[in-house]
């Protein structure tokens, strides 16, 4: 069993982990280890002294050292003597806010617990295990459920929490973290992914401090600025060795992740949606579910722990028909045409696209409503006939006809003022009566919180998709979230509504995955502003970055591999001078680095030269033919292309016997060594051949690819794209 319990410890196994915890004398829930598998309790390693200022509970009596303030919490309540950030807090209804949990009972259950209304890694029966423990305030009817979902082979353990109202008044939720882990010592870095539009989730290690450290948004969603994500790793961890863990929030809202290193040098990591856009009225017997964590954590280094999540990923949170299978290669018209095209643009555009062995057409904005720019026409998700003469089946219908298939853009949770919609429904619209709203991108946003909105969407696009063989839907989301209100909720509970907005896009997305399971949905807002694995429940990819320099693009990509699968990334070849910094890379670079994900075009293929057709040609056959081994294969990041002078990254198949590498040198040198690149997760034991990168007839050792490396090309140029493919041969 995956979960066993022996004198009120808990012992939550997976493969190579061990995550323990135990209820003691008084009920207090403490965390004891989570790392490597011991065989033991080790509750022997919590010895505190009487710390100063650290009160102790009351049924302690006069014993000092037995204190909330300094001891490891499974889940830490506030206002009873726990100064350190708390993982919960609730106003009761005289207007206290003190909440000690003590434990009452627990459940064993096989398989593994959904969330109503939430996304959430799913398993069959006998490969998880649900553990559920029922905690208690003491003074109030408040139930705190925490649970427990333990995926052994995965080598993952995921978080959630429901809290009851079993009393006879309301209470409110101010605070309703999903994780709360106290590891009681370690030398930790903390590694977060900051960024911005264009340059999303730019990895920015450093150690932790004594006091708090945050990652958050504010923003309603996950952000360019933060992502739901947080990893840490012992100072001296590297991507093949050493101690680390990683939480990912299954959430698009906004999000807090705190890191508190206490007064005794312990570390407190709290995560779950964030306090400052967030309250909820739980009436008696209601009860509320936080969102899930992902939770996973490895000895042997940075890599290992990676390709966990991307596993549990692509086999448990990502659903649909192209969850495991092949993706089509695509074509999107955004770069090459913008907002001004009609049917022939498009038709002439595929056609090019289709001799080049290109499988789907993608529209994107501008097919619907009066939307000749980016300030009108959001909301009325009707076909442009003046655009698309015939409409949108005519178009579809020889798209299909070349051999293609087609996809289409959305931005549902958006409108207009310039739009029929706005014109209708003026009060779907965020804003806050008698303020004027922020404006962003010229657009305003819809209240998603309102089921009307809901429906109306609904309605809008599964006629699009019914009435038309559409494939694809790219959904996109182009702005922040302000000015907070909705008329479904009373004044003293307006705070609800950014959650409200999360479960609407959450019901809708639900609702037409459910209905079109054959579609394949690409999640997008602005490009990674929603780069989360919430989103990756309905949708299997999201659009990486708005950022399509290959440069660029190794960074924003390196960051995003330390959790998110090389599959979910969207990465497509655009043209030259980039449209986002204007820089020139060769197409070599530019399919080399789009490779790195879910492959496809974002520019005029006919402005290319013959040349650059054939290329192109032999870039989509090439990625169809690796397209297996770069989506199912181990993924290794080989440098960081911000400390070292090239991007290196490669795949490696489970049983070790295909190997891809790809990279990008940044800077031509005179008179210099040509760079080395130590190959990891090789069969040091077997012989390799290079199929491609080299001489056929060449030959190495694994033993010779991990510790010798290779030799890439020498560099002539800035951005210079390198592959290498091999295949084993024997062993040595």
């Amino acid at each position: 069993m995956a979960i066993t319990v022996k004198d009120q410890i808990f012992s939550l196994e997976t493969a190579n982990t061990l995550y323990q915890m135990k209820a003691d004398l008084f009920g207090v829930v403490k965390h004891l280890w989570y790392g490597e598998k011991t065989g033991v309790s080790m509750e022997y390693l919590l010895d505190y002294p009487d710390v100063g200022f650290s009160g102790n509970i009351y049924e302690a009596e006069n014993d000092r050292t037995y204190s909330l303030n300094t001891m490891p919490l499974e889940y830490a309540g506030s206002g009873v003597g726990d100064f350190r950030v708390p993982a919960v807090t609730v106003r009761h209804a005289d207007g206290s806010q003190a909440l000690d949990l003590r434990f009452q009972k627990y459940f064993i259950r096989k398989g593994k617990y959904s969330i109503p209304g939430l996304p959430a890694v799913y398993a069959e029966e006998n490969e998880a295990e649900t553990l559920e423990i029922l905690m208690k305030d003491t003074a109030s009817e408040t139930e705190v459920h925490l649970f427990y979902g333990v995926l052994e082979e995965a080598d993952v353990i995921t978080r959630s929490v429901m809290i009851i109202n079993r009393g006879s008044m309301p209470i409110v939720l101010e605070r309703a973290h999903s994780l709360c882990m106290d590891i009681p010592d370690g030398n930790w870095d903390w590694i977060h992914f900051h960024g911005r539009h264009t340059m999303e989730r730019q990895a920015e290690r450093t150690p932790l401090f004594y006091g708090i450290q945050e990652s958050s948004s504010t923003r309603g969603t996950s952000s360019h600025q933060q992502n739901p994500s947080v990893l840490l790793c012992e100072r001296d961890c590297t991507e093949k060795d050493g101690e680390c863990m990683g939480a990912v929030l299954m959430y698009s809202g906004g999000f807090q992740t705190q890191i508190e290193k206490d007064q005794l040098g312990q570390t407190r990591l709290v995560m779950g949606i964030h306090p400052d856009t967030f309250s909820w009225q739980l009436e008696p017997e209601q009860n509320f579910w936080t969102p899930e964590v992902i939770l996973s954590y490895s000895a042997n280094g940075m890599a290992e722990l990676s390709q966990r999540f991307h596993h549990v990923i692509r086999h448990n949170v990502c659903r649909g028909a192209y969850q495991l299978t092949k993706r089509p290669v695509l074509i999107n018209n955004w770069e090459a045409t913008y907002f001004d095209f009609n049917e022939e643009d498009i038709e002439q555009i595929a056609r090019q696209a289709a001799k080049l062995g290109i499988d789907m057409m993608v529209l994107d904005d501008g097919w619907f409503g009066k939307r000749d720019s980016d300030t009108s026409g959001l909301g009325d998700w009707e076909v442009n006939e003046k655009k698309l003469k015939g409409g949108l089946g005519a178009l579809v219908r020889k798209i299909n006809d070349m051999g293609m298939k087609f996809g289409i853009w959305f931005e549902p949770e958006m409108i207009s003022e310039d739009s029929e919609l706005f014109r209708a429904h003026p009060e779907w619209a965020i804003s806050i009566p008698g303020r004027k709203p922020m404006r962003s991108r010229y657009q305003l946003v819809l209240d998603m919180a309102n089921p009307e909105v809901v429906e109306y969407l609904y309605q809008s696009i599964s006629k699009i998709l019914r009435d038309n063989h559409i494939e694809y839907v790219k959904w996109d989301m182009n702005r922040s979230i302000s000015d907070w209100y909705t008329s479904i909720l009373p004044a003293e509970r307006q705070k609800e509504m950014p959650h409200r907005y999360v479960l609407g896009v959450y019901e809708l997305l639900e609702r037409l995955t459910d209905e079109f399971p054959e579609v394949l949905f690409e999640g997008c807002s602005g490009g990674g502003g929603r780069f989360d694995a919430g989103m990756l429940y309905y949708c299997p990819q999201i659009w990486c970055s708005d950022n399509t320099d290959a440069h660029e693009r190794t960074f924003i990509q390196y960051g995003t591999s330390f959790f998110y699968p090389i599959s979910a990334v969207g990465s497509h070849v655009s043209a030259v001078p980039n449209h986002q910094t204007g820089r020139i890379t060769s197409l070599e670079t530019r399919g080399t680095v789009a490779m790195a994900g879910s492959f496809g075009y974002e520019l005029d293929l006919n402005q290319l030269d013959q040349n650059e057709k054939e290329k192109v040609a032999e870039q989509v056959k090439a990625y169809k033919e690796y397209q297996e081994l770069i989506y199912g294969g181990k993924y290794y990041r080989l440098s960081n292309p911000k400390k070292d002078d090239l991007a290196a990254w490669e795949f490696i198949s489970e049983d070790c016997s295909k190997i891809l590498v790809q990279g990008v040198a940044f800077r031509a040198a005179s008179n210099v060594l040509r760079h080395r690149i130590k190959l990891l997760g090789v069969d040091g034991a077997a012989i390799y051949r290079f199929v491609k990168g080299r001489q056929k007839e060449e030959k190495l050792s694994g033993k010779a690819l991990m510790t010798g490396g290779i030799l890439i090309p020498a560099i002539k140029g800035d951005d210079v794209a390198f592959e290498f493919y091999l295949e084993k041969i024997e062993e040595c």
